[in-house]
């Protein structure tokens, strides 16, 4: 009985990703062209995910509205952006003050008229065990996770309603649906994410704003510097198993900004996980948490504790990728040193 029931899951998984697709290919010509002149808002766009996009949409001939703490890099990529014949502005911004928030929509409507697309990128990590990480450190990943995404949602969907459309991107996490041990404060806000983007999505539908489109991205781990920005306290160098490349998410990302779903979890890995998420959620979670302890705790060389860059951004990592094996490799000939 047990294995049947297996064999049936299996199938459906299977399924899923036959009838969904990962999605996580590069534009085609036709996405390409209806991303042409459109403007972008986004929310982090530094390093990671956020730069990936940003470089991208410049290739597609986007307006590019670059929003982070470390404004000597926004001008390197908007530069990128206008050589690729794209447009770009940058507006110096910590998406945790509400003022700022406000400001960044008003020079992206006041420099391009309109904002198409708004993404909340921005994201911060503290890793360790909850009774060690400092509480002021976990507040501050709620205020920059949680309460910059709600500042960026109000200051999109405001646009959005003078306009009558507008996607919005709110960009969670795996951990949306499935916690990660070692990052509780981080999974509870991917958590939070996804349920006030889904509430405000029902609340724009019941409202009758059926232009105005609200999407949760859910990558897996992927290999951004986000893992040398995070806060660290477990005395290790933190890494994830099987951890994407950033350019699948940035793919997924761009497609949805054109062909909209409500949750969209980004290659096979996170849509197994969202998956099994769903239908044996126990098992996905002890799971889940094992291989958390095993990549965090057991496996990983030894590494000096940081804030990271949860109150100060960092002049390292700086790219699209982490190059996160990398850095562990050469911890790992120190240590044998």
């Amino acid at each position: 009985m047990r294995l049947q029931k297996l064999f049936i899951m299996t199938l459906l998984f299977l399924l899923t990703i036959i009838l969904y697709g990962c999605g996580t290919g590069k534009p085609g010509s036709g996405l390409q062209s209806r991303i042409s002149g459109k403007t972008y808002v986004i929310a982090g766009a530094s390093s990671g995910l956020g730069r990936g996009v940003a470089e991208d949409l410049g290739k597609y001939k986007a307006n590019v509205v670059l929003a982070a703490r470390r404004t000597d890099v926004l001008n390197e990529i908007a530069q990128i952006i206008r050589n690729s014949g794209g447009k770009a502005l940058v507006v110096t911004t910590d998406i945790s003050k509400p003022d700022e928030v406000r400001n960044l929509a008003n020079e992206a409507a006041r420099t391009f008229g309109k904002v198409d697309v708004w993404i909340n990128m921005a994201g911060v990590g503290a890793i360790g065990e909850s009774w060690v990480v400092p509480e002021e450190d976990q507040a501050r990943v709620i205020d920059v996770n949680l309460k910059g995404v709600i500042y960026g949602s109000r200051a999109a969907v405001d646009l959005f309603l003078k306009q009558d459309h507008g996607v919005l991107m709110n960009v969670g996490s795996i951990d949306s649906e499935v916690p990660n041990a070692y990052q509780a404060a981080y999974s509870a806000t991917k958590s939070a994410v996804r349920t006030y983007s889904l509430a405000l999505g029902q609340e724009l539908r019941l409202e009758g704003h059926k232009k105005i489109k609200v999407v949760v991205i859910e990558p897996w781990a992927v290999d951004t510097p986000f893992w040398t920005h995070a806060a660290n306290y477990t005395g290790k160098l933190p890494k994830f198993p099987l951890m994407d490349e950033p350019q699948k998410v940035v793919n997924g990302i761009i497609r949805k900004s054109i062909r909209t779903r409500k949750i969209v979890p980004v290659g096979w890995k996170a849509k197994g996980a969202s998956f099994f998420a769903n239908v044996c959620p126990r098992c996905m979670e002890h799971i889940a948490g094992n291989l958390a302890h095993r990549y965090k705790k057991e496996l990983p060389p030894e590494a000096e504790n940081t804030k990271g860059s949860l109150y100060e951004p960092m002049k390292q990592g700086t790219t699209v990728e982490g190059g996160i094996d990398e850095i562990m490799k050469n911890a790992k000939k120190s240590d044998t040193k």
